[in-house]
């Protein structure tokens, strides 16, 4: 049985007290205040063995004395040192963490007790979490993704966040804090970037501006994408409204805005800069990245082979092709038809080859990149791609 509810510590000095008298019935004592024989002789025991003092009544701690299972004190330390370095880094991060740089052998799901024992994990978080599938280029530099990260307030006007990734390593090519999204902004940006990495293969970008056409739904040529073209790089646009085949990107950009930007607030965009270049040396080549098999992106990245032509090259088309100058607005005659195309192709020749499948139907190249279909069959002046 228990202690009647009651000031607990009250009713047990009440009890021993009247234990302790000469011609006290112990038992009898205990059935009227509710508690068995074996609970009211160990605490007539404590009580004597204390002297009296009424502090022996006090609840004591049931914890044990050791704990086996319990992380060794400088374990615990050590990992919510690395949380609060890296608030946004999980379990599996900060386990390999120790493991590799600090030699402390200690498990994923160890980890996760540790910083639930010290506040530092709740429900909300583990929920957020999300599972990515996880696909990849077989090698670096043959696609990278480009975007804006959404724009964000400093006190001295708007910051957008140009940001390049490479799809096999993840590596961040480039992170600029800049006032616009113009072209303007990023040409001179990704010259430098080709300048120090080569070319890559691919560069997927989404469907608008300043990349693509968002009236075209990306599927026309921009000024950008027309000069990326004409130094061999192939360009290619997500689906309207699609942004997730950029995931990789878009994944990245949470961790950004998660490490960076959310719950801070910066003076201008040099202070941004700042914050961006020492969390993207930490990104590249100290964060393990799960998706990489805890290895770092600069573990996997390689520059590219294919160095950045100073001189843009020519535009040249096989034999058989009929080439056409795109004139004003984009106009450009074929068979006796008029077609309009991207203005920024304007004064720049264009290719129209046959489509060896369908007669009638004929592929528009710019340099190596086909860009539109013209199909005679049909009243439609063209067919973009």
């Amino acid at each position: 049985m228990v202690w009647m509810e009651s000031s607990t510590v009250s009713l047990r000095q009440e009890f021993v007290s009247l234990a302790c008298q000469g011609d006290a019935n112990v038992r009898e004592l205990c059935r009227r205040f509710g508690i068995s024989p074996k609970t009211g002789y160990k605490w007539l025991s404590r009580f004597k063995d204390a002297g009296g003092d009424a502090a022996s009544l006090e609840d004591r701690s049931r914890r044990p004395r050791t704990s086996p299972r319990l992380s060794a004190s400088h374990v615990q330390l050590a990992a919510v040192q690395v949380r609060h370095l890296h608030p946004t880094w999980g379990a599996r991060k900060i386990a390999w963490y120790l493991q590799e740089l600090q030699q402390i052998q200690v498990t994923p799901s160890t980890v996760t007790h540790i910083l639930r024992r010290h506040g530092l994990l709740n429900a909300a978080a583990i929920s957020a979490a999300q599972h990515w599938q996880h696909f990849e280029h077989a090698s670096p530099n043959e696609l990278w993704q480009i975007d804006f990260k959404g724009h964000f307030k400093t006190l001295s006007g708007t910051c957008h966040a140009l940001t390049l990734l490479d799809d096999h390593s993840c590596f961040n090519l480039l992170i600029k804090a800049v006032a616009r999204t113009d072209i303007g902004q990023v040409q001179p940006q990704l010259v430098d970037i080709f300048r120090r990495y080569g070319l890559p293969v691919r560069i997927n970008a989404d469907n608008g501006p300043p990349w693509g056409s968002p009236s075209a739904g990306g599927r026309s040529l921009s000024e950008l994408a027309v000069w990326l073209i004409r130094l061999g790089v192939r360009v290619s646009f997500s689906a309207p409204y699609h942004p997730q085949t950029n995931g990789k990107l878009e994944r990245f950009h949470r961790t950004l805005n998660q490490d960076v930007i959310a719950g801070r607030h910066f003076s201008d965009l040099e202070d941004v800069q700042h914050a961006f270049d020492q969390w993207r040396s930490t990104y590249n080549c100290k964060r393990p990245h799960e998706s990489l098999g805890m290895r770092k992106p600069i573990e996997r990245y390689r520059p590219s082979a294919v160095a950045y032509p100073e001189q843009t090259p020519a535009i040249e088309y096989p034999d058989g092709d009929t080439v056409v100058v795109v004139g004003w607005n984009g106009i450009t005659s074929f068979k006796g038809r008029k077609y309009r195309f991207s203005s920024a192709l304007h004064r720049l020749p264009v290719g129209i080859r046959a489509n060896p499948q369908h007669e009638g139907l004929f592929d528009v190249y710019f340099c190596h990149q086909r860009f539109a279909q013209i199909d005679l069959r049909t009243a439609s002046a063209d067919t973009w791609l």
